[in-house]
């Protein structure tokens, strides 16, 4: 071979290689920088978008340092609850007393918010998504992802199940994780230490999804099955209406320790009967089984179902009493779980969720919970 051949050679050689290496790296990494929005600014939205602010402003060699949220639109004496965020830097309504990092900036628009965003940060009360999905269809630049924060399901008008990753993922046509874990909103907000659970089928974004959520007092562990993840995160809700039940009674720790036990037994066999792939060891995360427990001790479910005990006070009425704006969710996912079980067949089979259904629409007293191998088919 001549010496020009070698040299041709290797031209082609190393033009192959960097076309390789180009590949390789898009692959891996599709944007230069990643741009995030959050959709949602509760209590629970607010906690989180301190974290991602502040993540943000450490890493800004991987992230836009500008930090998106549409806000709802409120008016609070007089002024744009907008307004007071972008100025103040704190959310007085949702989570007062935090300040919010300067680079998030509240928005109203929710279009506006999501603009060449990559990455989605769902945070809302899922029973408001569809319509916000609606708006966002055609309005997400190809290649964004998303995770949900959102705790809960949709159950249609067949009575089939949809779980939240899944409805985004089919109407935006984008990849989506989820986030869960034993995440009270005001002590994630007070940097009191815990932990959470991220599921993220793409093993690409799993560094990305840590760095951009992980902090030294929230501790991030990634795995794959989000399913499981968000089958956990959803399913406890309902468990902590029962131990709150335990609690309006002024039943033991022995009692609401037993409800518990049962609750996770059957958040696990309904997960499994109805996903397929969803891993035992998901319900050792902070996502089961620390969530479960935090949520059954000081979530909004069980300090709800405590008072409906007590003051004999509707659902309704209660949500507005004690949750400051904040929307209950453990008697919506009870009232979805039992649909989908009634129309499966397999109401014998969740004796403990459907006695805690019935408690919840009025059908049997809360003093049952603890019969509930035989309440559940009481007339």
């Amino acid at each position: 071979m001549n010496k020009k051949n070698i040299i041709i050679g290797s031209t082609l050689l190393a033009a192959i290689g960097a076309g390789v290496y180009a590949w390789q790296k898009t692959t891996t990494k599709k944007f230069e920088k990643e741009r995030i929005a959050i959709i949602g600014s509760g209590n629970w939205g607010m906690a989180i978008s301190r974290i991602i602010g502040l993540n943000v402003l450490d890493n800004l060699d991987l992230f836009e340092k500008e930090v998106r949220v549409y806000v709802y639109e409120e008016l609070i004496d007089g002024k744009k609850l907008t307004e007071i965020i972008n100025t103040q830097h704190e959310n007085v309504k949702y989570l007062s007393g935090i300040k919010i990092p300067e680079n998030v900036i509240a928005i109203p628009d929710i279009v506006k918010a999501v603009t060449d965003a990559t990455v989605l940060v769902f945070v809302t009360p899922h029973q408001f998504l569809p319509k916000m999905l609606d708006q966002l269809k055609g309005n997400i630049i190809p290649g964004a992802r998303a995770i949900t924060l959102i705790k809960g399901f949709v159950v249609d008008e067949k009575d089939e199940l949809h779980l939240i990753s899944k409805m985004i993922s089919d109407k935006l046509e984008i990849e989506v994780s989820a986030l869960m874990g034993a995440n009270v909103a005001n002590e994630v907000a007070r940097d009191e230490f815990c932990e959470t659970t991220i599921g993220c089928k793409n093993k690409n974004d799993h560094e990305m999804f840590k760095t951009l959520f992980d902090r030294p007092t929230f501790k991030v562990n990634v795995v794959s099955d989000v399913y499981g993840v968000e089958l956990c995160g959803s399913l406890k809700n309902i468990v902590a209406l029962g131990a709150g039940f335990c609690d309006g009674l002024g039943l033991g720790g022995n009692t609401k320790a037993a409800i518990i036990r049962i609750g996770l037994i059957e958040m696990k066999k309904f997960a499994h009967m109805f996903f397929s792939g969803v891993r035992e060891e998901t319900f050792l995360e902070s996502c089961g089984i620390a969530d479960l427990i935090t949520t059954c001790t000081g979530g909004r479910n069980r300090k709800v179902s405590e008072a409906f005990v007590k003051t004999k006070k509707s659902w309704v009425d209660l949500e507005k009493e004690l949750l400051g704006g904040q929307k209950l969710q453990g008697t919506l996912t009870a009232d979805e779980v039992y649909r989908v079980l009634k129309k499966q067949n397999k109401l014998n089979d969740f004796p403990l969720f459907v006695t805690i259904y019935r408690i919840v629409k009025g059908e049997i007293q809360a003093n049952l919970i603890t019969q509930f191998e035989t309440a559940y088919k009481k007339d």
